[in-house]
């Protein structure tokens, strides 16, 4: 499984932006799509995740009523939308398939390339 993570960029501090990640085949239904991120100096650290079937989500306390993960299961696309920005929010973004709905890193199995968010004024 490959996946193509894109959507990053720069984006003003309160400011919204929409990152994507599409795999190269639909997984099962009981996959899950996580979003990772990792800042400089910084370990890697969960933000959302979310199972294809039921459409389950879970999220990291600090990204909780600011981001919001979905997904496109035809499209085997997965969204986080990330909004009310804040400057901790710059990092590198990466998306990551695996078979159970939790926030450690060691679950996913196939890792996206990353996408770099910069939220600055």
């Amino acid at each position: 499984v490959q996946l193509q993570a894109s959507g990053g960029g720069l984006v003003q501090p309160g400011g919204s932006l929409r990152l994507s990640c599409t795999a190269s085949v639909r997984a099962y239904s009981t996959y899950v799509m996580g979003w990772f991120r990792q800042a400089p100096g910084k370990n890697r650290e969960f933000v959302a995740c979310l199972r294809w079937g039921g459409m389950r989500t879970q999220y990291a306390d600090s990204v909780k009523g600011r981001f919001t993960i979905s997904g496109d299961y035809a499209a085997a696309t997965v969204y986080l939308q990330i909004n009310d920005s804040n400057p901790e929010d710059t990092a590198v973004y990466y998306c990551a398939v695996g078979g159970t709905v939790t926030s450690e890193s060691s679950s996913y199995r196939y890792w996206g390339q990353g996408t770099q968010v910069t939220v600055s004024s």
